[in-house]
């Protein structure tokens, strides 16, 4: 579950994904400018296509979210989108217990296509985007599905593919995915909403929200880091 090519000079490092968003953020921001600079009318284009969003119906659109994220396609835009397309016509709790099941659907088609459908091609695609194939001892299956969950790097589809060719049991790959994917999941829609229909109170909390969750997995993420390497460390001192 690392890179299969590591830097040997110390230091920090941008990662290829970290860079990625970054770039892809730059170039939102720069478009962003420039239609403003044109005299276009952003809050307008969002209506627009928030309307068709919603003309397309929640059941398009959730399956959309169920299916095209595990081929490669970002969550993030459907569930920032979700509330303000679907809020006001089904209600937000709805929308939320949708985008839930959706977000299931999504991490269990991942783990079908790694497991049995495309496992020999999955494996040669792992590999070429720069990956190691997971080797998990069975005793650690939970330890290393919540690291690889919570720790920055690869994306979330290639996390479902890397689970699904560790063979990791279906009930701790399901366990791990969705405790943080619906807690970033309710976080981003409540945001969503609040955000295009100016509920400040709600658009704190799911702020609020979200900096708990980013809170909690880094101290996660740092505590099982250092329980691996600990374990390394012991079985180190076990072969000398």
């Amino acid at each position: 579950m690392v890179r299969a090519m590591e830097s040997s000079s110390p230091g920090p490092r941008l990662s290829k994904s970290l860079i990625i968003k970054l770039a892809i953020g730059l170039v939102v921001v720069g478009a962003g400018g420039l239609l403003l600079l044109r005299g276009v009318d952003l809050g307008d284009a969002l209506e627009r296509f928030l309307t068709v969003v919603r003309e397309a119906g929640p059941l398009a659109f959730f399956g959309a979210m169920a299916i095209l994220p595990a081929l490669g396609f970002p969550l993030s835009p459907f569930t920032l989108s979700a509330g303000p397309a679907f809020g006001p016509v089904i209600g937000v709790g709805w929308v939320l217990v949708a985008a839930f099941a959706a977000v299931f659907c999504n991490v269990m088609l991942g783990y079908c296509l790694a497991r049995w459908v495309m496992h020999p091609v999955l494996e040669r695609l792992v590999v070429r985007l720069g990956y190691k194939l997971p080797r998990i001892p069975p005793n650690q299956y939970w330890d290393w599905s919540i690291l690889l969950r919570v720790t920055p790097g690869p994306p979330f589809f290639v996390q479902n593919f890397l689970l699904g060719l560790a063979h990791v049991p279906m009930r701790i790959y399901l366990a791990s995915s969705l405790a943080v994917a619906w807690s970033y999941t309710a976080g981003f829609v409540v945001f969503g909403d609040a955000l295009i229909h100016g509920k400040g109170r709600n658009a704190v909390f799911g702020i609020m929200f979200l900096v708990i969750v980013i809170f909690a997995v880094q101290l996660l993420r740092k505590h099982l880091a250092k329980k691996k390497a600990a374990a390394a460390a012991a079985a180190a001192l076990n072969v000398e």
